[in-house]
């Protein structure tokens, strides 16, 4: 009986100590999490990851343009191209991160120039974490990314002939004035933002800049050596790699679903979600329809289909959609694209007529198409004013055009900008570089 009454008394001692213990643990235990908070934080997770896999497609365009640009110009030239493509990128973005980011979004709303201080802003302790919210440092590499497209779009345009040194000038200024000033006019909360000028992507902002400042790059320059016979007619001064081209032209679509889509910044929830997969869409229709009709024309002139002139094509109906793409239906991006095609056609054949030397098609892709992006925003854009549209794509093309032919004007008659005739005829990868893209290779080209 003694026994079992020990037993007893154990199991109670047994069972106040792991009822004492429990409690012990719940009183250290932490009060649960809010939920709402944790979807909050997933939330602006999902966002920034988004935008950082975006930001790293927009930065691989740049491998995109340095085939194109390469493929479409002489062997000869293919370093030189290669290297301006990593310079615009490498300058570009250090001249954005000291200056030029805070030039583009000085935190003042409906100016024409305001600059915000020097260097990117890092996250301090008043940093909060939340829906919407953009981490500044993944904002930037997105923003960078755009900088380096707007600046890489004129190595094409003055292939084969300008000075490397003087390359370097040019894509310092346009990536630290031209481009971040008419940036903060749309994207950094100036006028034309005030007024209501709808730009999503960049056609005007980023494209245009890039094509007209690479049309007064060219117009400085003149054309390369045997471009225009004595009689002033074109002839063909063929690229070196339609496959080099064509894969470019792969990679920058693939590039332009983070540039098109990113611009949304955010993708959590159905209504982002869903203007995000309109936005995909509305850029591979335009994108598609553009090469089609550049196909069409060719072949019904010319009764061949040119292969570079689809590549431009499809370009142009991505440049073209880029400032409307989340704001008109499926049927009005392919009417876009469609016309795009068209319009890189006729700017190539204006620049021909008027001895306008640009090897890649810089300025009917992006400079003309640009525009057309602008316009149609105007035309097809739901509830978009095209008075409005007109009056911001003009300033915006004037300030790149104005700005860079001063620039261009000012450096030629200074320290001049084109190498020597020698130097072009043997090619600027031996004479500005002293070295070859293809070294040991024979190339001949059968008349």
């Amino acid at each position: 009986m003694k026994r079992i009454k020990a037993k007893r008394l154990l199991w109670v001692l047994f069972g106040m100590a792991m009822t004492f213990a429990v409690g012990l643990y719940a009183q250290s235990e932490p009060a649960p999490a809010d939920p709402s908070a944790d979807i909050a934080i997933t939330q602006y997770a999902i966002d920034n990851f988004f935008l950082f896999i975006c930001a790293v497609l927009v930065i691989f365009m740049q491998a995109g343009f340095a085939l194109v640009e390469s493929g479409l110009n002489s062997a000869k030239n293919a370093v030189n191209i290669l290297f301006k493509n990593l310079m615009d990128f490498s300058i570009g973005g250090l001249i954005f991160y000291l200056f030029a980011y805070k030039l583009m979004y000085p935190g003042v709303p409906g100016g024409f120039f305001e600059w915000g201080g020097f260097f990117l802003n890092e996250t301090g302790p008043d940093f909060t974490p939340g829906p919407g919210v953009l981490h500044p440092q993944v904002d930037f590499l997105f923003q960078v990314a755009f900088a380096a497209t707007a600046a890489t779009i004129v190595s094409g345009a003055v292939a084969g002939r300008l000075k490397f040194g003087v390359y370097m000038i040019y894509s310092a200024l346009i990536v630290g004035l031209v481009y971040p000033i008419s940036g903060y006019w749309k994207w950094g909360g100036g006028w034309l933002n005030v007024m209501g000028f709808h730009d999503f992507a960049g056609s005007l902002v980023v494209h245009a800049v890039g094509g007209f400042a690479g049309l007064a790059a060219a117009i400085v320059l003149g054309p390369r050596i045997g471009r225009f016979s004595p009689e002033g007619k074109p002839q063909v001064i063929p690229g070196h790699n339609l496959g080099f081209a064509t894969l470019g032209v792969f990679i920058l679509l693939i590039g332009w679903y983070g540039f098109n889509p990113g611009s949304q910044l955010k993708i959590v929830g159905a209504e982002n979600t869903a203007l995000v997969m309109l936005i995909a869409v509305n850029t591979t229709l335009a994108a598609i329809a553009g090469a089609v009709s550049a196909m069409a024309i060719t072949w019904f002139l010319y009764k061949k289909p040119e292969l570079s002139m689809a590549l431009n094509g499809l370009l142009a109906g991505l440049v073209g959609i880029t400032a409307n793409c989340d704001t008109v239906s499926n049927g009005e991006a392919v009417i876009i694209g469609l016309v795009a095609g068209v319009l890189v056609w006729a700017g190539v054949k204006l620049l021909d007529m008027l001895k306008i030397d640009d090897p890649v098609g810089a300025w009917p892709v992006h400079g003309l198409n640009g525009l057309w992006g602008g316009i149609a925003t105007g035309i097809f854009g739901t509830d978009k004013d095209l008075v409005v549209q007109l009056i911001g794509s003009f300033s915006i093309i004037a300030w790149a055009f104005v700005t860079m032919l001063v620039i261009f004007l000012a450096l030629k008659y200074t320290i001049g900008i084109r190498v020597s005739r020698e130097e072009e005829l043997k090619g600027l990868d031996i004479g500005e570089h002293g070295e070859e893209a293809y070294h040991g290779f024979s190339f001949y080209t059968v008349e």
